[in-house]
């Protein structure tokens, strides 16, 4: 084997990765070898390595890939004609129409209130520039603050800053010193707990803790707290009740900025544009990344409220920070638009109701999320599974923790006289039993077909997706074959 194909081999490519690729997060002396995974495509919510193996992406990338890995073509032809149009130019005392464009958009669907749009370049800067922000607000005020604070656990990033204020201890160690004076509050994890405790006592006991380690230290000298809505390091521990109007009442109380981080809550993973808004934390700043462009592109953003930047809206006044690709024109057009997918769910669902079938989103609202769907199988060996992604569905995104979503792909029995045809799921409403399947299941009408109605246990035909579906979260663990007369699901 030589030349091209010798090049794109798996063995070159992972002998290539040994010499010169650093891997981020990762111990370098088990990718070595045939050790390191090799991923060369996407659909849907599916990876394929360079052996052909297929992945459920439970995971979503790194919590980003909001839409799915199937929009590429629609994205590049964006993203292309931008490259023509202007490749490039800064937002430094300068503008252009696609910053201009994603900024209004972002404005329009975030919180009320947050309506001044900073761009960067990812997550970690995202939070570097937040606390860059609070801090020099505090000093246009006349006010010497510089202290943070988060939770616990949290992640927040890995640039220097970023860094200080993760909750994790042992991604800050091995860089001590850092930036000083960060203090961390308990999260919201009620794991061994006290028996008993309600869940009021348990939102007591952690203002308790914020107040305490505020006077600890001088919430006169603090700038910013950082939260993010549903912590996602240490197991997606969400805010009990009331958790986030005290937070916000301490922050007013000492006149501290209230920054959520939403880096990866955002656009959509939770049920909402925003956990902001989804827990009415209202807060004072917002940073985003990932979701904003379903990591087609790297872009983020600092969203701030007018009050925050009306000290740098008048005379000589700025804010003392910039990214040189922070709103890149081919980034900033390249993102997928957060409502024309709304809008796509929403005609989706319309078409549905009209032909009498239902689930996924049901309109084009922050509320985007589908039903989860019952995992495709493998099939057989060799035989690729095609992935169905439901209306309003991301790979991993918006119900992306949801057990089935994570469930790896099973092997299941498969009925006889349906060998090479491939596993699918999808949404209906009438069910049709076959007498003729040896198993409970549901086929096309044909004449050996009767309806039964809307009985939750049953698997359906959907003549309009040609697909099958089964309510039943039991039935999800089945798998659900395709074939010319119809569907039954196989035994696992």
């Amino acid at each position: 084997m030589t030349g091209p194909m010798l090049r794109n081999s798996a063995e070159a490519l992972r002998q290539s990765a040994e010499q010169h690729l650093w891997l981020h997060f990762t111990r370098m002396s088990a990718a070595q070898g045939d050790g390191l995974p090799i991923i060369v495509s996407g659909e849907g919510c599916y990876l394929t390595d360079i052996e052909g193996r297929r992945y459920l992406d439970g995971l979503a990338g790194l919590f980003a890939v909001q839409i799915g890995y199937s929009h590429g073509e629609e994205i590049g032809e964006a993203a292309l004609a931008q490259m023509r149009e202007l490749p490039f130019y800064t937002n430094w005392s300068y503008a252009h129409p696609r910053a201009i464009e994603l900024a209004q958009e972002i404005s329009e669907l975030a919180p009320v209130n947050l309506n001044r749009v900073f761009f960067v370049s990812g997550g970690s800067e995202a939070v570097e520039a937040a606390w860059k922000l609070a801090r020099q607000w505090h000093w246009q005020r006349g006010e010497r603050r510089w202290k943070a604070v988060s939770r616990n656990v949290a992640y927040h990033g890995t640039t220097m800053g970023a860094l200080s204020i993760n909750g994790i201890g042992t991604l800050r160690t091995p860089f001590e010193p850092l930036v000083p004076e960060v203090g961390h509050v308990r999260n919201t994890n009620r794991y061994h707990r006290p028996e008993g405790e309600t869940e009021a006592d348990f939102t007591a006991f952690l203002l308790d803790d914020l107040r305490h380690t505020l006077e600890a230290l001088d919430p006169a000298t603090v700038a910013m707290v950082i939260m993010e809505p549903v912590q996602n390091a240490g197991g997606v521990f969400q805010p009990p009740a009331g958790y986030f109007q005290g937070v916000r009442e301490i922050c007013d109380e000492h006149g501290i900025l209230l920054c959520a981080d939403e880096v990866i809550n955002a656009w959509g993973r939770l049920g909402a544009w925003f956990g902001s808004e989804k827990y009415d934390i209202r807060p004072d700043i917002v940073t985003t990344a990932k979701g904003l462009s379903s990591a087609y592109a790297p872009i983020g953003a600092v969203i701030a409220t007018h009050r925050v930047a009306e000290p740098f809206l008048h005379g000589d006044n700025m804010f003392a920070h910039g990214i040189t690709f922070g709103g890149h024109p081919t980034m900033s057009r390249s993102p997928p638009r957060p409502r024309d997918h709304a809008a796509r769910a929403h005609r989706r669902a319309r078409r549905r109701d009209r032909s009498g079938l239902q689930g996924g989103a049901r309109s084009a609202s922050p509320r985007l999320a589908g039903r989860p769907r019952p995992p495709a199988d493998r099939g057989a060996a060799g035989q690729r599974p095609r992935a169905v992604p439901a209306p309003g569905r991301a790979a991993g995104g918006l119900r992306g923790n949801h057990p089935q979503s994570l469930r790896a792909p099973r092997r299941g029995g498969r009925p006889a006289g349906d060998r090479g045809h491939q596993p699918v799921s999808a949404w209906a409403t009438t069910r049709w039993r076959c007498s003729a399947s040896r198993w409970t299941g549901l086929r096309r009408r044909s004449p050996t077909c009767s309806p039964v109605g809307r009985r939750p246990s049953t698997w359906s035909w959907s003549p309009a997706a040609s697909t099958c579906w089964s309510s039943s979260p039991r039935a999800t663990a089945a798998i659900c074959w395709s074939s010319p007369t119809g569907c039954a699901p196989s035994r696992a």
